[in-house]
Order: C-alpha cells, then structure tokens, then sequence
C-alpha cells in the first residue's frame, strides 16, 4: 500500500482512481463495508483503490480538547488500512484553507486535480465543504451533470437494529460494554504505541511492565484490563493499566501492560494491545505497598477469566 501525507506530495494517477474520502475513526464494520466497496469497484474498473482522511480529524480541528475521544491514531489507521488491501492510502492536513473551501472548490481543486477521481464512494452521513455544504445530493448533481466521475453511496450498517457508528463505539467503551465494542468494530478494540522507558516502579513491585505513552489526550477507555499483544510470532496475555497513574502523580495518560508468559526486553518495540476484559476502575492508593497488594489481586483475577481465552503457556 502506498501511503502519502500531504497535497503537495499527491500526483494524481493517469487512469484514475476509485476512492472514499472521511474520518474513518476506528475503521469499525461500517467503515470496512465502504471499503470493500471501494476495492469491488476498482477491480472493476482496473483502476487503483484510495482512501482520504484527514488529520486533525475535522471536529478535533474544531473543538480542540473537547473533542471526543478517538478511537485510532494516524499510525494505527494505517495499519488497519494495509491489512484491508488498499492500494494508496493519502492523509491531508485539516487547516483553515481547508475548512473555508467551497464544495465546487474541494470537488475540482482536490477530486479531480489531485486525485483524478473516476469513482466515488461515501458514507450515508457525509458531508465536505464550507459549512458541510457538499453532500451526496451535490456530489450526484455534479455527475450526472459533467459526466466526469460516478458517485455511489454506501449503505449505513446495522447490528441489532443500531446504525453502527464510531460515536455509538466510543460510548460503549465508556460504558464498560466491550462485547458490544468489539461487535461493531468486528475485533476487540486495541491500542498499539511505542514501548518506553518508565519510572521501573512495576519491576520494583515484582510486575515490570511495558509503558505505552499514548500519543493523544483523551482515550476512550480507562482502569485495569486483561489484555493480549502478539510478540515475535507469540501471543501474550496479561494486565493494563490505561489511566493517568495517580498513585504515582501521573498526569498523562499511559498504559502499562504486565505480561504473564513474556521476559525480555520490549524498549522500542511498537506493540498493539488487544483490551479484553475490564477488572477494574483506575484508583488512587496511599502508598506503594497497597498498590502492589492490588496489582497481586489484579493479577489473579486476570488469569481467571484468561481461561476463557485460547491461552498458550500462562
């Protein structure tokens, strides 16, 4: 998959290309089925497979820190992106520029100028432009009046009667309704980041753990939670704590994840933990000792319900 970040470094294919263009917070169900779309279509047509996001995504451009919490990191779209077999994927800035462009404008400057779009994709609940004024209405208008591209839009998906949407993941997660998460985002929610170096409080209190800064201010879970995480060729299982570590005077949000059937050294390594099952909220303890009293309760509670997990050597 060739991946660009930026319109200046976009040259727009001589054939054309089918693409969508949106969020694609979390890439959940719905999101997967406009790709499939996407790919069904290209293959058609015998021209590359595109997607567009934007980064800030429009509403954190807007809202700034009340923002809702965002369920996926440029990094971990992309990933998720290759796996699903895109040929180019393209990320463009969200400035003010970009915000003020008329839809006419974002349909000839960028569409069909940067991308030579022979196709088009959308979600039922898109909307680009100035003031969002370009829909699919406008975006169909405009094809059947120039002739220059076709225009589908995708069917909204639905689990248990629920248009599935990356608010409704957001607010099960906060929710504490995992099962519910991983249905609509057809895997367990995972967060994936850099492993590094900590305060070794955890190795102190016999638990060493990997920590995970996470690049972003708000997430959209928080306490202890049985986890997973594949390790050169293994799956590992064990503990995370998602939160701000009070007990340690945190004030950034990081998770820090206790292995069970793992020992080496992790530094530097981008993991992508799968969040299981929720043990417990985050907490503030009054010394260190009670922490690791807990972590020791954590710990076994964990490993009771990993049994319900295909575990190898826990």
């Amino acid at each position: 998959m060739k991946f660009e970040r930026g319109i200046l470094n976009i040259k727009p294919s001589p054939h054309g290309c089918v693409l969508t263009l949106g969020n694609f917070d979390g890439i959940h169900l719905g999101h997967q089925q406009i790709v499939n779309l996407v790919k069904q279509k290209s293959e058609k047509l015998g021209i590359p497979s595109s997607v567009l996001f934007f980064e800030p995504q429009p509403r954190e451009f807007f809202a700034h820190t009340k923002s809702p919490a965002r369920l996926t990191t440029l990094h971990e779209k992309y990933s998720f992106m290759n796996k699903l077999g895109i040929d180019n994927l393209y990320c463009l800035r969200f400035s003010d520029e970009l915000a003020n462009i008329s839809a006419y404008d974002f349909i000839n400057k960028i569409l069909l100028k940067k991308f030579n779009v022979k196709h088009l994709v959308i979600g039922d609940d898109f909307h680009f432009g100035r003031g969002r004024e370009g829909s699919f209405d406008l975006l169909n208008e405009y094809s059947h009046r120039t002739g220059i591209f076709t225009v589908e839009q995708a069917p909204s998906y639905f689990i248990d009667g629920k248009r599935v949407s990356s608010t409704l993941i957001r607010q099960a997660l906060a929710d504490d309704r995992l099962t519910d998460a991983e249905k609509m985002l057809g895997r367990h929610y995972s967060i994936t980041g850099k492993v590094v170096h900590g305060q070794q409080i955890g190795r102190k209190l016999g638990f060493p753990t990997a920590n995970i800064a996470l690049n972003r201010t708000i997430v959209p879970v928080g306490g202890v939670y049985t986890v997973s995480s594949d390790i050169d060729g293994s799956t590992c299982y064990g503990i995370a704590n998602i939160g701000i570590r009070p007990t340690l005077n945190g004030t950034q949000p990081r998770l820090e994840a206790f292995l069970f059937n793992f020992e080496g050294d992790l530094y530097g390594k981008r993991l992508t933990f799968q969040i299981l099952e929720k043990i417990r909220n985050e907490q503030k303890f009054d010394n260190i000792e009670q922490l690791r009293i807990q972590i020791e309760k954590d710990k076994k509670l964990a490993l009771n319900l990993l049994k319900r997990q295909p575990l190898n050597d826990i």
